[in-house]
C-alpha cells in the first residue's frame, strides 16, 4: 500500500472523529477547545515548555565553528 494512499485514510478517519466530537460537544453549553490548545495549556500548566538557551561557553564554541565553516567554505552566497 502506498505511503499516500494511508496518509490519505488515516486523514479521512481524523476528520471523521473530528466531526463525532464536534457533534458531542455542541450539546454541551460551552464552546469547544482545539485539542492543540488543550494540549499547549496542560503542558504550559505541568512546566515542561521551558526552554533552554546556550550558555556562554557555547555561544562561543558555536560562533567559532561558524567562523571556520564560513573560511572553509563550506556555505555559499545563494
Amino acid at each position: 500500500m502506498e505511503l499516500g494512499k494511508i496518509v490519505g485514510e488515516l486523514k479521512q478517519e481524523r476528520d471523521r472523529l473530528d466531526r463525532a466530537i464536534t457533534a458531542l460537544e455542541g450539546s454541551n453549553s460551552r464552546p469547544s477547545t482545539s485539542t492543540r490548545s488543550i494540549k499547549a495549556s496542560s503542558k504550559a500548566a505541568a512546566g515542561t515548555s521551558k526552554r533552554r538557551g546556550l550558555t556562554p561557553a557555547g555561544r562561543k564554541r558555536l560562533s567559532e565553528l561558524m567562523k571556520k565553516r564560513w573560511k572553509e567554505g563550506r556555505f555559499k552566497k545563494s
